[in-house]
């Protein structure tokens, strides 16, 4: 039975490889990012589910800001490791906080500066940083407007993934209150990785104990770079345990529950994993002994409900319920896991995810269930997951040329270290997009304001670019191409460009939505992960809003909102698109069928090209190329259509502004 819910667990969280394939990629992101926006100083730390290595709906990512201006120390010795004319240096007070939670006073023989007192308070006759007045003046700046506060973060959503972002001091020493911890760490984790996390220190975030003394004041010791690391050290089989207590606590604990009742959270059933794991209670952590581990933690966390203690896992003497898991509100929770305990194993019939892998089981007892992950995942939908994976990965946040000049040089850097092949590939399709943004970058500000003879030497670097960046890119970064002789008014190249990446588009071994895996395997099997991104991969086009691409497309892009910071368009509409726009120039024959073309994959596409959540800017464009042709009764249908789509991009306002231009137009003609 373990083995089949090991296999779905594979299917549904990901197996070993794929696991691997998404935290190396954000590895390398994380580095790229923090060189690229914060430089050697300040940078940013990605933690939660989705830096972990999970894809489940819902998860999250956790970002911290840590300046490197505040250092925190714990003793009087420890700071003579920094110069207190460059660093603020904070020292720890935990006399009067609950464990796991400190006061931090400005370094006695620290000159205060004049704009620092707002964040201070004065405890007993001695000044302290107050967590809350920092909160409340620093953790907004920088932040999206529909982002708002939720503890010690700041919550909302960019495209479909939930960010939380908050602040914190670094501290380069191991807390004295979690030195019990490494005493304990006698099986797990293995001793390298242990040292690794004992030397990088802790974090201070800024939020106090509900309970403590001085709630408003304290900060909490976090150690989110070390449960990173140690999940990381997780062998598969123990990765999945804690993926199936997610799943397990979403899809039954939570089950039809308010937000105000769901009191227990994922962190605690992470924490249940690591003793677990570290108590060494399951002896051989295989896909066979899976749903005992899972079994084991469930029991483990019944008993913690039980007594009101869920110890921290650095800190045991920190306990994570005393603030809401008591009461009436304990007893109920109780009450709730005891009867899904009394079911057994069978309890987990009620997870929509895990119930088919189980009642296949309970039907065909006698069923081999293949449990290696070479037969559970093809080489094909590797490749597709790592190429997914890569094109939604964008280095280049900030669109700028002095940017990307950077972001160019750290990624030459960083080729010449020892990579894995995945984060090779990861930064050959950065560059790719590096390239284009300057391409694009440099038209918009060079083109009809300087000389023809400069304008002769930009062109030809910006065609070398883009030519390079189709050469090394997937087969749908061609594109980039067709716009910009598009944009230069080069309409039979863009034309003959266009149609050439349409024949590799037809290609039955593309990985683009349809996947033919015994023509993938003939045509592309065990070539590089280099080869195979230039040969056989193609995605979506993801235009940000900075930068102009094409002035057609200049409103949608200018009104993006709902936390998106891309416009996302199904890699069809736009070769359509540009069909027809380049056509309306040379042959209004062609631009019509283009157009036929066009309307017969946005009426008729069920999902295969247009996702739901793109079906909005499909109707869109659409419209815009029915305007453009002369069809304005047909234009005004499909913009109607756009307002009536899944509201991914928000794209109401360009939509109504749209419509009102049309029935101006046809006033005037009535006049």
């Amino acid at each position: 039975m373990s083995e089949s819910v090991f296999a779905g667990l594979c299917h549904k969280v990901g197996t070993s490889t794929q696991i691997n394939i998404r935290r190396e990629v954000e590895d390398i992101r994380e580095i790229v990012r923090n060189e690229l926006v914060f430089g050697r100083g300040d940078y940013l730390i990605w933690s939660g589910s989705y830096r972990e290595g999970f894809r489940l709906e819902g998860s999250d990512v956790d970002l911290m800001k840590c300046f490197s201006i505040y250092q925190v120390v714990w003793d009087l010795n420890q700071a003579m490791s920094f110069n207190i004319n460059r660093k603020w240096l904070f020292l720890c007070d935990c006399s009067e906080s609950p464990p796991g939670f400190t006061l931090l006073a400005p370094w006695p023989m620290m000159a205060i500066q004049t704009e620092v007192p707002t964040f201070f308070v004065r405890i007993n006759g001695k000044v302290y940083i107050s967590s809350s007045k920092y909160r409340r003046i620093a953790c907004p700046l920088g932040v999206p407007k529909n982002f708002t506060e939720h503890g010690p973060c700041q919550s909302g959503y960019l495209g479909d993934k939930e960010y939380d972002f908050a602040l914190c001091f670094e501290c380069k020493f191991w807390p004295p209150s979690a030195s019990s911890w490494i005493d304990r760490c006698q099986i797990w984790p293995q001793s390298h990785i242990l040292h690794n996390i004992v030397k990088n220190g802790c974090h201070l975030v800024a939020i106090g104990h509900k309970l403590g003394k001085h709630a408003d004041d304290e900060w909490r010791i976090s150690f989110s770079l070390a449960e990173l690391k140690l999940v990381y050290s997780m062998n598969h089989c123990q990765f999945l345990t804690y993926g199936l207590l997610k799943i397990f606590l979403k899809e039954i604990i939570h089950s039809a529950l308010g937000d105000q009742d769901k009191l227990l959270c994922s962190y605690h059933m992470k924490t249940s994993v690591f003793w677990v794991i570290q108590q060494n209670i399951i002896a051989h952590w295989c896909p066979q002994n899976l749903l005992e581990a899972f079994w084991v933690c469930f029991k483990l966390l019944l008993k913690w409900v039980y007594e009101g203690v869920c110890p921290n896992f650095f800190i045991p003497e920190n306990n994570m319920f005393v603030t809401n898991i008591h009461g009436e509100a304990q007893k109920i929770l109780f009450l709730r896991l005891y009867g899904l305990y009394e079911n057994g194993i069978a309890c987990l019939l009620h997870s929509p995810t895990i119930r088919p892998y189980l009642i296949n089981v309970l039907r065909n007892p006698r069923q081999s269930i293949c449990i290696h992950e070479y037969n559970l995942v093809s080489e094909h939908q590797l490749d597709f997951e790592l190429f997914n994976v890569i094109s939604k990965t964008h280095l280049v946040l900030v669109m700028d040329l002095r940017r990307c000049i950077k972001c160019l040089s750290i990624i030459e850097y960083l080729i010449g270290l020892r990579l894995t092949q995945y984060q090779f590939v990861l930064l050959q399709k950065s560059t790719v997009n590096v390239l284009q943004t300057i391409s694009f970058l440099l038209l918009n500000r060079c083109y009809n304001t300087v000389a023809n003879k400069l304008m002769y030497k930009v062109d030809k670097k910006i065609c070398h670019m883009l030519s390079l960046a189709a050469k090394f890119g997937c087969i749908s970064d061609t594109l980039y191409l067709v716009m910009y002789y598009y944009r230069t008014a080069r309409y039979l190249k863009a034309l003959f460009v266009n149609e050439m990446m349409e024949v590799k588009l037809s290609q039955p071994h593309v990985l683009y939505r349809i996947i033919d895996p015994v023509k993938y395997s003939e045509a592309i099997g065990g070539q590089s992960l280099s080869t195979k991104l230039r040969q056989a991969t193609a995605d979506d086009i993801d235009l940000p809003p900075e930068i102009c691409y094409l002035h057609e497309l200049i409103p949608e892009q200018s009104v993006l909102q709902n936390g998106n910071i891309i416009l996302a368009i199904p890699l069809f509409t736009l070769v359509y698109m540009l069909e027809i726009l380049c056509s309306m120039h040379t042959d209004t024959v062609r631009a019509q069928r283009a157009l036929l073309k066009l309307k017969s994959l946005v009426h008729f596409d069920q999902g295969v090209y247009l996702p739901e959540k793109l079906k909005g800017i499909s109707w869109q464009i659409l419209g815009i190329c029915q305007q453009i042709t002369g069809d304005i009764h047909s234009a005004l249908f499909s913009y109607q259509q756009s307002l009536r789509q899944y509201p991914y991009h928000e794209l109401r306002t360009a939509t109504l502004m749209r419509i009102q231009d049309i029935m101006r137009t046809s006033q005037r003609e009535n006049m």
